[in-house]
């Protein structure tokens, strides 16, 4: 299944968890619903994946934490907050370049509509 392909089913599941719970839950809530989701459509999925830096000789074990991985092709971050701002793609596009993964997905819950909170993110174009 392309990137494409499971960027879909993402968005389904996540517009079915906007419409039950609506905006104003903990970023929790909606990871574990979303994560619930998936796994149901029997997607291979993972959750809070702790990767690490290389940098020179120093490796630091748990730089950065990947909320929901499909398919070990594309990632999630999940959001409930206010804005978005600009870190918080840079976050995601980060997240990409160290895993080499091509698509993520920035969403966040804490919007009046769904589409409005999803922002695709693809690894070399920001």
């Amino acid at each position: 299944m392309t990137e494409n392909e499971l960027s879909k089913i993402v968005f389904d599941a996540g517009l079915k968890i906007h419409k039950k719970l609506g905006p104003g839950l903990f970023e929790t809530v909606y990871e574990e619903c979303l994560f619930y989701e998936l796994q149901k459509q029997g997607l291979k999925v993972e959750k809070q994946i702790v990767l690490p830096i290389v940098y020179e000789e120093l490796k630091i074990s748990n730089a950065f934490r990947i909320d929901i991985l499909v398919e070990s092709k594309l990632i999630l971050e999940i959001k409930a907050v206010e804005f978005i701002n600009p870190s918080h793609k840079a976050q995601l596009l980060t997240y990409l370049k160290m895993t080499n993964c091509k698509l993520g997905l920035l969403i966040n819950f804490n919007e009046e509509t769904f589409r409005a909170g999803v922002s695709r993110i693809i690894n070399g174009y920001f």
